[in-house]
């Protein structure tokens, strides 16, 4: 078979997507509970890794949004539905590192970092922080 004949199979997530495909996809709890949508993939260039997803969350029209930080090894793709699901409750949000759409925290620390990652059980992506 040609290459471009073969496709992972329905179920098996595509191992490589484009980030504008990706922003706008909604994220779920594994309850089905909608708990916002990817805004925006921040990566941390000296280390030529994603750091996060920018998830909005809350808010009537985009008033009253509210970012969260939420570790890239945090989401998992569900390809069929084209969407993240993530082990989190609705009430874990409450006390989520989030941010104003304003004051994006581009030059935040290891123990910025940590507290995200440790708010979601996840993995740090990295033990230097510099």
């Amino acid at each position: 078979t040609d290459v471009a004949d073969r496709s992972p199979p329905a179920d098996e997530p595509p191992r490589m997507l484009t980030a504008s495909k990706l922003l706008g996809s909604k994220v779920l709890n594994r309850q089905d509970e909608t708990l916002g949508q990817i805004d925006d993939i921040v990566f941390d260039v000296p280390r030529g890794v994603i750091a996060y997803a920018a998830m909005a969350s809350g808010g009537f029209l985009g008033l009253g949004e509210r970012l969260f930080a939420v570790p890239w090894t945090a989401l998992i793709y569900d390809a069929g539905r084209e969407c993240f699901v993530i082990n989190a409750q609705k009430e874990s949000f409450e006390h989520a590192p989030g941010f104003d759409k304003d004051r994006w925290p581009t030059e935040a620390g290891a123990e910025w970092h940590e507290q995200v990652h440790r708010h979601y059980g996840a993995p740090l992506y990295s033990n230097r922080f510099d």
